[in-house]
Formats: C-alpha cells, sequence, structure tokens
C-alpha cells in the first residue's frame, strides 16, 4: 500500500468550540486496515523566545510569563504563545502574541522550526521564533490571561527544566531551540 492510498475515508464533526472542533475521521492505515481516530482540530500557533540581550552573548537573558493554566491546576512557566487567528500568518502571530502578552515588540522574528504538539490526537503545530532587538511597551491581556513575566539568563531557564519547574512542552522545546540558536 503506498502513502497515496491513505488517510481520511470520512470525517463527522462531533464538537464546535472557540478555540478547538473535534472530528472522528475514518482513517486507512498503511498497512490497509481502516478505524476510526478522534481528532483535536487547531488553527495552529506562534511562540516566541525573547532574549533581552545578544543572543550571542555568554548567558543573553530571556523573557518568560508565568501564567494561571487551569488544566495545569495553577501557575506554569512559558514562553509567550498563542493560537493564529483566521488568515493570520505565523510570523504575524508571533508578533502580536510577544506584544500582548509581554509588552514588547521586536525588531527581528527569526524562524527556528515548526512542530506538532501532539500528532496521536491534534493536528496542532506551533511555529517558534526568536524575538532580538526588544523594545518595552505595554502589554493588552486578555482576560483570561493572568501572568507575570519573568527574566531569566537561558542556563536559569535550563535549569528550571531540570528541575522540574518548567514543565510547558512548547517552552522546552523553545529553550532547546534557543541555545542552538545562541551558538549560531
Amino acid at each position: 500500500m503506498t502513502e497515496k492510498e491513505t488517510g481520511q475515508i470520512s470525517t463527522r464533526r462531533v464538537y464546535t468550540g472557540r478555540i478547538i472542533s473535534v472530528d472522528v475521521d475514518r482513517v486507512r492505515f498503511p498497512n490497509g486496515t481502516s478505524g476510526e481516530l478522534e481528532m483535536v482540530r487547531h488553527p495552529g500557533a506562534s511562540a516566541v523566545i525573547p532574549f533581552l540581550d545578544d543572543p550571542r552573548s555568554s548567558d543573553p537573558r530571556i523573557i518568560l510569563i508565568r501564567q494561571y493554566r487551569y488544566a495545569a491546576t495553577g501557575f506554569v512557566h512559558e514562553i509567550p504563545a498563542g493560537r493564529l487567528d483566521h488568515g493570520e500568518s505565523p510570523l504575524e502571530c508571533a508578533a502580536r502574541e510577544l506584544k500582548e502578552e509581554t509588552g514588547y515588540s521586536a525588531s527581528e522574528l527569526i524562524p527556528l522550526t515548526t512542530f506538532y504538539t501532539t500528532p496521536g490526537f491534534t493536528d496542532e503545530r506551533i511555529h517558534l521564533f526568536a524575538a532580538t532587538g526588544l523594545t518595552e511597551g505595554e502589554s493588552n491581556l486578555e482576560s483570561d490571561e493572568i501572568l507575570d513575566l519573568v527574566r531569566v539568563p537561558v542556563s536559569q531557564a535550563m535549569e528550571m527544566i531540570q528541575k522540574g519547574e518548567l514543565v510547558d512542552g512548547k517552552s522546552m522545546v523553545g529553550l532547546f531551540f534557543a541555545s542552538r540558536f545562541m551558538r549560531s
């Protein structure tokens, strides 16, 4: 069986929400069998590692946010991020989310990578950017965004991961790419 012969046979929308939708897809698998999969549909998101210092300096500071997350039953340290609005490019989303959540604007947003968050049940992809040349301004938080800014050296953020203080997946991926970006 070729890859062209795999994929969706049919789909049925079972939920439409403000952020996500849920479909039940009948799918043909590469081994010739078929089955139903529940799929969370998400418009995608952008995430940003905001560098306060030159990324090539020995241990540049970045901005993390400490944000209340109901699903995590408390506050979580993470990088600024948010979902794509309809018709919005990942770059536009990254600039908007950086400004809304931190108040900062970047003179340069550098694409680092794009990854699937959990491809076993969702099509959500996050576009990751490094932000440099930051200028401070006013944030514009949404009503459910309860957060504080945390300015830390990259080395401290990496230690937070090792200690289990930073447990957000997109932020872990972002910090891995930030450390590689710093060396390039």
